[in-house]
C-alpha cells in the first residue's frame, strides 16, 4: 500500500464515510419501486442491491478517472481540499436523507469538490468544460431521457398485455422487476462507487502517495465497493418511501419499465465516463412510468420538492465545502475544528431522525405530507356534510336523539 500520512488517512476514512452515506441515500434508486409493488420484501431487496453494488464497483473506472483526472487540476490540490469537499457532500446527504428527499449524492460530491477547490486555488483550478459536459449536462438530460423511455415502455407494456389475465401479468412483471432492479444496482455500483474511488485517488495524488494520472489502486476499488454496499444494505428507508410511494403509485408494469429505462441510461453514462446522478435518472423514470399508465398520476408537490433539492445540491455543497476549506487553512486546529463540526452535526441529524423512525416495517406506508397551502385551506374550509351531521348529532341530548330515531309508527301511536 502507498505511504499514507495521518492527514491522508483521515481524508480516506472520510471519503469512505461519504461512500457509506451514498449507499443508504441511493438504495431507493434501485429498490424503491420493487419494494413498493411487493416484488421483493424490503430486507431481501436491500441485501440484493448491496451485493450487486459491490460487483458493479469492479466493472469500470471511467467515472473515477473523470473525477480524479478531469474535473479539477489535481496538481494544485491539497488533501485538506478533498477533506473539505467531503464535509460538504456528507452533510448535504444527511440533511436530505433526514427529510426523505432523493437528492443527488454525486452532485453533492461534485459541488463540495468545486467549492473547496475554488476556495483553495481559484476558479482556474476547475475544468469548466468537464464540469458542464460530464456533470451539469447529464444532470439535465438524464431524467428527461429516462422519463420519456419509461413512459413509452409503460404504455407499450399495457398495450401488449391488454387482453391478458391481470394477476398473471402482474406476477410476470414482478419477476421482471427483480431482474431490472438488479440491473439498476449493478449500474449504481459502476457509477456511484467510482466517485469515491476517484476522490480517494485524487487525495492520494494530492498527498504524493501515487503519481498523477494514476488509475485507482485495487485496494481503493475494494474499499469503496464495500463501503457503498454496507450503506446500501442498511437501507435509506426514508428515501425509499418517498421514491416508492410519495412520487406516484406504481403497478408492476410501471416499476419494470422505470427500472429498465433508468438502468440503461446509467450504464450508458458510466461507459462514457459521465458523472451521472442515479437519483435523477431513476426519479425521471418513475415519473415517466407514472404518466405512462392511463389514469396514473404524479404527485407534483413531491416532485417539486425534489427538483428544488436538485437545484440546491451543487451550490449548497459547494458553499459548505468552501467554508470548510477556509477553516482548514488555519492549520491543524482548523482541520480538527471542521472534523468535530462534521461529527457533531452528523450525530445531531441522526438523533433528530429517531423522533420518527422509518424502517423496513413501515416503509410502504403512505406518506405524503400536506403542504403549507393545503393545510391553510383545510383550516378555513367548511367540513364535509357528513362531518357536520355527525357533529350535530353528538350534541343532541340522548332523550331527544332517541325520540328522533324512534320508528314513525311508534311516534304516531
Amino acid at each position: 500500500m502507498e505511504h499514507i500520512t495521518l492527514l491522508l488517512g483521515i481524508v480516506i476514512v472520510t471519503a469512505l464515510v461519504f461512500d457509506f452515506t451514498n449507499g443508504f441515500h441511493d438504495t431507493a434508486n434501485a429498490m424503491a419501486t420493487t419494494i413498493s409493488t411487493g416484488a421483493l420484501k424490503p430486507k431481501v431487496a436491500v441485501a440484493m442491491s448491496a451485493a450487486l453494488n459491490l460487483v458493479g464497483a469492479f466493472l469500470s473506472v471511467e467515472v473515477a478517472n473523470t473525477i480524479s483526472k478531469g474535473l479539477v487540476d489535481e496538481t494544485g490540490i491539497r488533501p485538506e481540499v478533498i477533506f473539505a469537499a467531503l464535509v460538504g457532500a456528507i452533510l448535504w446527504n444527511l440533511v436530505t436523507w433526514l427529510v426523505g428527499l432523493p437528492s443527488s449524492s454525486s452532485h453533492a460530491l461534485m459541488g463540495g469538490l468545486v467549492g473547496a477547490t475554488i476556495a483553495s486555488a481559484g476558479v482556474g483550478a476547475v475544468h469548466g468544460d468537464v464540469l458542464v459536459g460530464k456533470v451539469l449536462l447529464p444532470a439535465v438530460v438524464a431524467p428527461v431521457v429516462a422519463g420519456l423511455a419509461a413512459m413509452v415502455a409503460t404504455r407499450l407494456s399495457y398495450k401488449l398485455n391488454s387482453g391478458a389475465e391481470t394477476n398473471a401479468t402482474k406476477k410476470g412483471y414482478r419477476a421482471g422487476q427483480i431482474a431490472s432492479a438488479g440491473l439498476v444496482s449493478l449500474a449504481h455500483g459502476t457509477n456511484d462507487a467510482q466517485k469515491t474511488m476517484g476522490i480517494i485517488t485524487l487525495a492520494l495524488v494530492a498527498g504524493g502517495a501515487v503519481a498523477p494520472d494514476s488509475d485507482p489502486p485495487v485496494w481503493v476499488i475494494l474499499s469503496a465497493g464495500i463501503a457503498i454496499a454496507l450503506g446500501t444494505y442498511l437501507g435509506g428507508w426514508r428515501i425509499i418511501r418517498t421514491m416508492g410511494k410519495g412520487l406516484t403509485d406504481l403497478q408492476p408494469q410501471q416499476g419494470f419499465a422505470a427500472q429498465t429505462s433508468a438502468a440503461t441510461v446509467i450504464l450508458a453514462s458510466s461507459n462514457l465516463g459521465f458523472s451521472l446522478s442515479t437519483t435523477h435518472s431513476v426519479s425521471g423514470a418513475v415519473m415517466g412510468a407514472g404518466l405512462g399508465r392511463k389514469g396514473g398520476v404524479v404527485r407534483w408537490s413531491t416532485a417539486t420538492r425534489m427538483a428544488v433539492a436538485w437545484v440546491l445540491t451543487l451550490p449548497a455543497a459547494a458553499l459548505v465545502g468552501a467554508l470548510a476549506e477556509w477553516v482548514t487553512g488555519f492549520g491543524a486546529w482548523g482541520t480538527t475544528l471542521v472534523a468535530v463540526f462534521l461529527v457533531g452535526s452528523s450525530f445531531a441529524i441522526w438523533r433528530r431522525s429517531r423522533h420518527e423512525v422509518v424502517d423496513h416495517t413501515n416503509v410502504n406506508d403512505d406518506e405524503e405530507p400536506a403542504g403549507v397551502v393545503t393545510q391553510a385551506i383545510a383550516a378555513v374550509a367548511p367540513p364535509p356534510v357528513g362531518t357536520v351531521t355527525e357533529g350535530l348529532t353528538a350534541t343532541i341530548p340522548a332523550p331527544v336523539e332517541a325520540a328522533v330515531n324512534q320508528p314513525a309508527q311508534s311516534r304516531v301511536a
